[in-house]
């Protein structure tokens, strides 16, 4: 149940970026977890836009667009080495949505957060990690 969001500023994608960037940074975040790419585990990766007022986020040295990716993951779903990967391709896919080219790669962040278990519910219910696993097993 992977979630992934990212707030950018208006204007700062490309059109056709912000045509994709979503079911890209999903795809993305999917392949990194090793979640199964079957509908069952698509329709429960979410991706979430959000664009802000093209002046709502600066640095204190210039105005050149910052991108925020926010990962949200169940606790133990992926290794460090899989948070690298992630990262590396987040920042990648986000950089190309936005025409920049990778010596702009700071102006990408992505924070990653593990949901502890049992404090992530769906459909009116908790999951848990081991339940996810199971799925994935078939």
């Amino acid at each position: 149940m992977p979630l992934i969001e990212l707030t950018a500023p208006e204007g700062s994608l490309t059109e056709s970026g912000r045509a994709t960037i979503q079911k890209t940074l999903v795809a993305t975040l999917m392949r990194w977890e090793g979640a199964p790419d079957n509908a069952f585990f698509r329709s429960i990766s979410w991706s979430y836009l959000h664009e802000v007022p093209a002046d709502a986020q600066t640095t204190a040295e210039d105005e050149e667009p910052r991108f925020l990716v926010k990962v949200t993951v169940p606790a133990g779903a992926v290794s460090d080495k899989q948070k690298e990967g992630l990262v590396a391709d987040a920042t990648k896919d986000v950089l190309a949505a936005a025409g920049l080219g990778e010596d702009q790669a700071l102006r990408v962040w992505v924070l990653i957060t593990e949901q502890a278990d049992g404090t992530w519910g769906g459909g009116g219910q908790i999951f848990r990690y081991a339940d996810l696993v199971a799925l994935a097993n078939g």
